[in-house]
């Protein structure tokens, strides 16, 4: 039986219905391809076959418009549950088990973003997503996580805020797209090839805008940082905990670069994200014999993963086994659920649905 698509005959051709299967055919006279299929066969079938190849191409046509719409629509798919129950096998009660894009899809990570507390924590799971675990992801999850990776960066862009941040994930992304496009092959993306490139063209659009973003002085003429006492200023720097913003405050102004410098500032930024160990491993002198904190930060950052800190992060119950945002109520059976509770972070969460 012949493939019955848009292209499944020649174009400007005439082809002609034989016992033996389809034919095409010469004019005698002329030589040249039959445009006239009346004269080789009964009018009727050819009208039948005229509107089979009709229906045929209608529907065709269709399904590529359907797909260009599905591919460039913004609708997520999924619903927005504040709790989820993770079962890793089937039971007498439940058939199958939690994957990580029925996760992923269900959890309310579009709401989340919007909170301060849990931007960092859906960030960095994107970041982790995108490093390993996007080949995992349904077509449904793939297409969440662009849309919700598109809301991040509209935010970054109206708030001017993390960009940073943003940048390392989107530069995350395409790099491991292009692996998995040039290098893996392209059956392991569910889709078609056009639409990830066509995304991979989105996500370069994307940090183009966010280099091209020039951070507005707000149009409040009161009390700066530089106006504050200088143990004030010492004690906000304090609550940083990446070196990288500690250096880009100090560049803001000279009496604040003075205090960026502080040795005790980033030995305790040293002894926050390292242990002992790791720090006497990699001790570094300066000239005047003092151990160089800054360098020393720095060295540990390439070699060892920083402390993770989140304002809010997913829990898991293990009375009852359900998925949550921290301070979200579940229906729990345990006479005290804060205590059956663990925090997740966000490399915990994806090894929670590894079997």
């Amino acid at each position: 039986m012949p493939f019955l698509g848009q292209d499944w005959r020649s174009p400007g051709q005439s082809w002609v219905k034989t016992a033996d299967g389809w034919k095409r055919f010469l004019d005698e006279k002329s030589g040249s391809f039959v445009s006239d299929l009346s004269s080789y066969c009964n009018k009727e079938v050819y009208s039948k076959e005229n509107l089979f190849n009709s229906l045929n191409y209608d529907v065709a046509a269709k399904k590529r418009k359907k797909d260009i719409q599905n591919s460039k629509t913004k609708t997520q798919y999924f619903h927005q549950e504040k709790w989820i129950y993770v079962h890793k096998g089937s039971t007498k009660e439940r058939h199958g088990y939690c994957t990580l894009g029925e996760a992923f899809n269900r959890l309310d990570f579009s709401t989340a973003i919007l909170d301060s507390r849990r931007f960092n924590y859906v960030v960095r799971l994107l970041e982790l997503i995108a490093k390993s675990q996007l080949t995992s992801l349904s077509g449904i999850a793939q297409k969440n996580f662009m849309n919700i990776l598109e809301k991040v960066v509209l935010k970054v862009l109206e708030d001017q805020q993390n960009i940073r941040l943003i940048r390392e994930l989107l530069q995350t992304l395409y790099t491991s797209l292009c692996t998995l496009v040039q290098r893996v092959g392209k059956s392991v993306l569910v889709g078609n090839i056009n639409m990830w490139v066509y995304r991979m063209e989105t996500i370069l659009h994307w940090q183009q805008q966010l280099n091209s973003i020039q951070i507005n002085r707000p149009a409040f003429k009161g009390l700066s940082i530089t106006d504050l006492p200088v143990c004030l200023q010492l004690n906000i720097m304090q609550r940083l905990s990446d070196g990288r913003d500690l250096v880009s405050l100090g560049q803001a102004a000279p009496d604040l670069h003075v205090l960026s410098e502080d040795r005790l500032l980033w030995k305790r930024l040293c002894q926050y994200h390292f242990s002992e160990r790791q720090i006497r491993k990699r001790l570094i002198v300066s000239d005047k014999g003092q151990l160089d904190w800054k360098k020393m930060y720095f060295k540990l950052v390439r070699c060892y993963p920083r402390k993770e800190q989140y304002g809010v992060t997913l829990q898991l119950c293990k009375h009852c086994h359900i998925l949550s945002w921290k301070g979200t109520d579940h229906p729990c059976t345990a006479n005290n659920p804060e205590s059956c509770s663990v925090s997740l972070s966000p490399q915990d969460f994806i090894n929670l649905f590894k079997f």
